[in-house]
């Protein structure tokens, strides 16, 4: 028994210090959304390029994608969240010192990358490390450290605010300290198990898995994985369109999509514009974007308590109707100009919401839901659909508020959530409780 815990606390410290790109994704995801009304007067930024400078950061994130897959299954998943971290502090300085808007998306471009790398390596690592029965909690702490780097973020925006017209120079600038910390640390993770097994270091492989779970856990994955191997040798080359792989990958690619076309992101980069709409002041705005940080960060905490015992396919399907109805209530507000006061109210719980299901779970699925020879390729798949959707989400966002009225877009996010919502009862299999080689026998049973 105490070997188990031992093991559970060794499992649970690797997994927070990966998870330190989740903190990194989390600032930013959240600095746009304070430094946004600064960036207005300095770049006088029309709809059309407001939504194109926040963008930047998921197109960079879909190179990050790309470029993380091939190194993750090339060299290992620890080098390349050391390279992801190197990025992640030059383009925090790159973005501070910029003089022109075009030299200042070109690091938030950068910036993305190392955003998209971090956010496929860090649960694709953590899911591989971790036993079957802590696994959903252990990657949900990924999801804990972007909230928390969220919420922190949003804190020092306020604090911020107030220092002048360049106030965010330092607010990009601060991410460096962050960053260097990830990379101090990820010096310190193991290698993935799975991978040196995968790539002849069996022993290397065995010795770290004895550590997380002891010997028989580490004979049983060390032996999972070998015939795991032999049973894809006989997948066909075509690889992501071979049967079982095929239906996974649309899975992860749906799963994926739905998570950014839900329209949550919107509040969290837009904050100022939507709460501007019924008369907040900037104070009030950026207050809001704390209190948005704050619920996200306790409800995150509810998640990781939660999806291990509820299960994966009953959040997603609470968090596609739950922000379908919510969406309906706001989008109404908005459009009969009710108090700020009130709209908060309803934005806490839609934030509330998704952070109970959609945001944390749809991480955990995709790190856990493909086969272990194509994990890396098909998690770069998954996750580049998640930030092309996230591109169009908030590049559309500002040209649809001025053309319908800010309430306008919310009557189109509660649709896609119904979608969503039967997109997961027909398509999702539950995977509570599976190792990542029994998944492969939900998805591939022939």
């Amino acid at each position: 028994m105490e070997n188990s815990r031992v093991s559970t606390n060794y499992s649970l410290g690797i997994s927070f210090i990966s998870a330190l790109g989740g903190y990194l994704f989390g600032f930013d995801f959240a600095v746009i959304a304070g430094a946004l009304p600064l960036l207005r007067e300095v770049f006088g930024l029309t709809a059309w390029w407001e939504g194109f400078l926040t963008g930047t950061l998921a197109l960079g994130c879909m190179a990050g994608c790309v470029i993380a897959g091939r190194l993750a299954d090339r060299y290992g998943r620890r080098p390349a969240l050391m390279v992801a971290a190197g990025i992640f502090a030059v383009s925090s300085v790159g973005m501070a010192l910029s003089g022109s808007l075009t030299t200042f998306m070109v690091a938030r471009f950068v910036a993305g990358i190392g955003v998209g790398m971090a956010s496929m390596l860090s649960p694709m690592y953590i899911a591989e490390v971790s036993p079957a029965e802590i696994r959903g909690r252990n990657v949900a702490i990924n999801q804990l450290t972007i909230v928390i780097g969220i919420l922190i973020t949003n804190l020092v925006n306020y604090g911020l605010a107030n220092n002048g017209p360049d106030a965010w120079r330092l607010m990009f600038g601060l991410g460096a300290v962050p960053s260097l910390l990830f990379l101090f640390g990820v010096v310190w993770l193991p290698e993935s198990p799975r991978w040196l097994i995968q790539h002849g270091m069996v022993e290397q492989g065995t010795a770290i898995l004895q550590r997380i779970g002891g010997p028989v856990f580490a004979e049983k994955t060390v032996a999972d994985v070998h015939l795991s191997a032999e049973n894809k040798a006989k997948v066909a080359l075509s690889e992501l369109l071979a049967p079982g792989i095929r239906s996974a990958v649309f899975v992860g690619i749906g799963l994926a999509v739905f998570q950014q076309l839900c329209g949550i992101n919107v509040v969290f980069n837009y904050t100022s514009t939507i709460f501007e709409t019924v008369g907040a002041n900037l104070d009030r705005q950026l207050f809001e974007t704390v209190a948005i940080g704050v619920v996200n960060l306790l409800f995150t905490v509810v998640a990781m308590w939660q999806v291990d015992k509820l299960g994966r396919k009953p959040l997603m399907l609470f968090g596609a109707i739950g922000l379908s109805i919510l969406y309906v209530v706001i989008a109404t507000l908005l459009q009969t100009g009710a108090s700020a006061g009130l709209l908060s109210i309803f934005v806490l719980l839609a934030i509330a919401t998704y952070a109970t299901s959609l945001a944390p779970v749809t991480w955990v699925l995709i790190s856990e839901i493909f086969p272990n020879r194509v994990r890396g390729l098909a998690s770069s798949v998954a996750i580049l659909a998640l930030w092309g959707s996230y591109f169009i989400l908030v590049f559309t966002f500002p040209i649809l508020a001025e053309t319908l009225g800010t309430y306008g877009p919310f009557w189109l996010y509660a649709g896609i959530c119904l979608i969503g919502f039967v997109f997961v009862l027909r398509n999702v299999r539950e995977t509570k409780g599976k190792t990542l080689e029994e998944m492969e026998e939900v998805f591939m049973p022939h």
